[in-house]
């Protein structure tokens, strides 16, 4: 039987022509991590221990579809966001570390408020508002979502938690149910904000399996969400409540300034890790 250390080589190996050696290494870590039920320190201490028959299976099943371009999330079946394990499927977004930047800024911004009421639009996996359940006081957070699906992931995922979410299966477009006007303290959202022209830029385990419905905007009108998640935010946050939206770069100055004309008192362009326009800030 082959060893930690053999088994992980061989992940590698296998992945080498679909991925970077640095995101193929990665991969091999996650599929260890949960095929063998370690932890990284675990692992690393154990390289000569045998993968016995049974995990040995798990991982070339895996590896079957790995080799389709499928993303280890969906092989695995969860995503790793803000320190909740959630499960994720081809139903909802796998969350991305630019969004877990948006989560820190709400938490770093109320952490010391109490009671908190909080809508976040777009839901998908219900990352967002699990991780704000999870970090902050909240009164009442709803999770709106179009997709019946990805309500059905993010129930799962608040259920594992015993997270206290109301779910909305709502168009955004549409008038908003059951939510009063001028209550809530925060509305975040992270809407579909890529480019139909930027397609051809992306890698296939994105365009073969993550959900379209959740990615992409048409490219003559890239900033419906934005337009319509603001007039939203107009009518149901409370005095001082803010808005986060996480952006597509290009368009972090033209959201910006329609904020600012839409009659917000503030809106603040703010980069990710790597330098990007990603998140906008603004207040009522």
């Amino acid at each position: 039987m082959a060893t930690i250390q053999q088994t992980k080589q061989h992940i590698r190996q296998s992945l080498k022509d679909i991925y970077p050696e640095a995101e193929a290494e990665g991969i091999a870590q996650l599929v260890l991590e949960h095929v063998l039920q370690k932890s990284r320190l675990q692992l690393s201490l154990s390289q000569q221990e045998e993968v016995c028959a049974s995990q040995q299976e798990q991982v070339e099943r895996a590896l079957e579809r790995l080799q389709q371009h499928e993303p280890v999330q969906y092989v695995l079946g969860i995503a790793h966001f803000y320190g909740l394990e959630l499960l994720v499927d081809e139903r909802v977004l796998i969350p991305r570390p630019e969004t877990e930047e948006l989560v820190d800024l709400v938490i770093k911004e109320h952490k010391k408020r109490q009671h908190l009421h909080i809508l976040d639009i777009c839901a998908g996996s219900g990352c967002i508002p699990l991780a704000l359940t999870a970090s902050l006081n909240t009164g009442k957070v709803y999770g709106l979502e179009v997709s019946e699906g990805a309500l059905q992931v993010a129930q799962v995922n608040a259920a594992k938690y015993n997270l206290a979410v109301k779910w909305l299966q709502q168009d955004v477009f549409e008038p908003v149910q059951n939510i009063a006007p001028g209550s809530l303290d925060i509305i975040t959202s992270n809407p579909p904000y890529v480019l139909e022209e930027e397609k051809m830029l992306m890698r296939n385990n994105v365009l073969q399996y993550e959900p379209h419905l959740a990615l992409f905007v048409p490219d003559q009108d890239p900033l419906r969400y934005y337009k319509r998640i603001a007039q939203l935010g107009l009518e149901l946050l409370k005095e001082d409540g803010k808005l986060y939206f996480e952006i597509n770069e290009r368009y972090g100055t033209a959201i910006r300034s329609f904020l600012l004309q839409e009659g917000y008192s503030q809106a603040d362009v703010i980069q990710d890790m790597f330098g990007k326009d990603r998140i906008v800030a603004a207040k009522i």
